[in-house]
């Protein structure tokens, strides 16, 4: 997907940086995906007019957070990529009302509210990407969701074309869902938290980070959990008991330390990793009649 010189200057008044040709497996936590061009959004005020442009321009696209949910195709990627700058975002703190960017860091903000005595949200420390990509996936580790802090969320509204901030009234999140329609870009949240000190939440977050490193393939290229769990089941549990861990397709590989994760170990192709989870959907639904639904978010070849 390529746009033409002369409106590149048009992009830049509206407050977005071109770059063409970018490759995607620079940009995802699997280190897959093929290329396409780039809006580096610097100013959310232009994102009404910048989308209405593209729209005009017959102009497909797509958002893109940290990248670390994802799963991208090979080749010539058929939309423009648009992601938030994450030059500017940050935490403000009000008391115990914190208000996020969705661009920012969720394990810095977690980090940052815990030096101001806030609490709560320790489960999420070590869940990688944005803090918008949280929002839209409700993240969630170890009983904590990030929905349980948030009090309203900033967002450009494709559908009326305007920046809004809905409170939670109008906001519904299940797990790893949330109501955003698809092409909503979240830009920030105001989130209230808990005061508590701050030895008792650095405490909590060490044990986070020990469970995660003695479970997880930190080191590895993953995109998280690939699959939801089931109602009342484990889809990490039924792929371990079917003795897929280390079975691999190409370079796909399901993890020996946790079967939900599939990593990059030998050069993976995004078709291995679409072939890796088709196989073990397929051999999870003979052997115990569960159709395991994607956590992580596929980007088809379609705009």
């Amino acid at each position: 997907m390529r746009v033409e010189p002369q409106a590149q200057a048009r992009l830049r008044k509206l407050g977005a940086e071109y770059r063409p040709g970018e490759r995607l497996a620079n940009w995802t936590s699997l280190s897959v995906g093929g290329t396409t061009d780039m809006l580096v959004v610097e100013d959310v005020r232009g994102l009404p007019e910048l989308v209405g442009w593209l729209r005009a321009e017959g102009l497909p696209w797509r958002l893109l957070g940290g990248g670390t949910n994802l799963l991208v195709p090979e080749g010539e990627v058929p939309y423009l990529v648009l992601q938030l700058s994450s030059r500017q975002a940050g935490v403000r703190f009000d008391g115990t009302r914190v208000e996020v960017d969705a661009a920012a860091d969720l394990g810095r903000t977690v980090t940052e509210c815990a030096r101001r005595n806030l609490g709560g949200m320790e489960g999420l420390i070590g869940v990688p990407g944005t803090v918008g990509g949280a929002l839209r996936m409700n993240a969630g580790a170890y009983g904590t969701e990030i929905s349980q802090f948030v009090q309203s969320v900033s967002l450009f509204q494709a559908a009326r074309g305007e920046i809004v901030r809905l409170p939670m009234s109008q906001v519904s999140f299940q797990y790893r869902h949330s109501s955003f329609a698809p092409e909503d870009i979240l830009l920030g949240c105001e989130l209230q938290l808990p005061e508590r000190p701050y030895e008792e939440i650095r405490a909590a977050i060490r044990m986070c980070n020990e469970k995660r490193r003695a479970s997880q393939p930190l080191n590895e290229k993953s995109a998280g959990c690939i699959f939801k769990n089931p109602p009342g089941g484990s889809a990490g549990r039924m792929i371990d008991e079917l003795g897929l861990k280390g079975y691999r397709r190409g370079g796909a590989v399901v993890s020996e330390r946790h079967a939900n994760f599939f990593v990059n170990r030998h050069q993976a192709t995004a078709d291995d990793f679409f072939a890796l989870m088709e196989d073990v959907q397929g051999r999870v639904r003979q052997s115990f009649g569960v159709e395991l639904e994607n956590e992580v978010i596929l980007w088809g070849n379609g705009a």
